[in-house]
């Protein structure tokens, strides 16, 4: 099933983004209006786009809107499985996500993630045990505050998805769409592994985008990535049951000894491949690091059907010239 953004006549840069079975009061103040739906759509609503961010020159000139990677940024991505861009989203957009995602945590309301569910290194280890109801995180965020959409359906973002992935963007919202948190005391260890690892798709494919809402360094959590490990064949006699790099393995240490740390900082969004393997360590800050996070695909490279990929609807993204 596919959820499309479709521009509206009239009203400057705004875009209908899906929000299932209920109404909600957006950014703009724009009400809901019927739309032309895809199948099994009923419901959307509408929220107003940034401008185009600007930069500026070292002599302090304004330039273009930056809205697509350059050519060496894509030989980058070719070569790494990943790039950061620095400023991607703007201050007032990661401070509403951050504001709802505080309020979420203290409600402890919606659909969430635990640490204890995954018994993670430095995971509580249950539920019931001291930091059991620590939230690891937030999910399917896109239909619960207008500030996501606002994200994902942005020009300067749009524009580089539409250079990895080809014209038509798809969003699925059955992986990531998520806010990703590492709390104090009881944040855990998360191993080297690739996101395509339980993900069903007709081809590895997808690109993910980590949006950091704060700054984000080794001593919060921050992602380690090995550059060009989206490239590279792993047997399956190198992962463990559930599917991380053994630690055990002389040429898994190998691998791992070329990893490289991502600090980031507000408003900073790294672009990683699927297949790129990461990790990531605990909080050791007194400090929560909060991180939105996005899964995106090209239309041609479907979930395969009955999976867990094709559990939800997916997000058509609209196209940009």
């Amino acid at each position: 099933m596919l959820r499309q953004f479709l521009p509206t006549d009239g009203i400057s840069r705004i875009f209908r983004a899906l929000l299932a079975d209920s109404q909600v009061a957006c950014d703009d103040g724009q009400t809901v209006l019927p739309l032309q739906f895809l199948p099994n759509v009923r419901t959307m609503t509408e929220t107003s786009l940034q401008p185009a961010r600007l930069v500026e020159r070292p002599d302090g000139a304004a330039d273009a809107p930056v809205d697509r990677f350059s050519a060496e940024e894509l030989a980058q991505f070719d070569r790494a499985g990943f790039i950061i861009v620095r400023r991607l989203a703007a201050r007032e957009i990661c401070a509403q996500m951050t504001d709802w995602t505080r309020a979420s945590l203290d409600g402890a309301s919606g659909p969430a993630e635990f640490e204890a569910d995954l018994n993670y290194p430095g995971a509580p280890t249950s539920r019931g045990a001291k930091g059991g109801d620590t939230v690891r995180r937030l999910k399917e965020v896109q239909s619960r505050h207008p500030a996501f959409t606002q994200f994902v359906a942005g020009a300067s973002l749009l524009v580089r998805l539409q250079q990895l992935l080809g014209p038509q963007v798809v969003m699925p919202l059955a992986h990531h769409n998520c806010v990703m948190t590492k709390q104090p005391r009881f944040s855990s260890e998360t191993g080297w592994h690739q996101d395509i690892r339980y993900w069903s798709f007709a081809r590895p494919e997808l690109v993910s985008v980590w949006l950091a809402l704060g700054r984000e360094t080794p001593e919060n959590g921050s992602l380690y990535l090995i550059p060009g490990t989206h490239k590279l064949p792993i047997d399956r006699e190198r992962l463990d049951d559930e599917l991380f790099l053994r630690t055990d393995l002389a040429e898994n240490a190998a691998l791992v000894s070329q990893k490289v740390p991502v600090e980031l900082e507000q408003g900073d969004a790294l672009f990683f491949h699927c297949r790129t393997f990461h990790a990531a360590g605990r909080n050791r800050t007194d400090q929560i690091k909060l991180s939105a996070v996005f899964t995106f695909r090209p239309a041609d490279n479907s979930p395969q059907p009955g999976t867990r990929s094709a559990s939800m609807p997916e997000l058509l993204l609209p196209p940009l010239g």
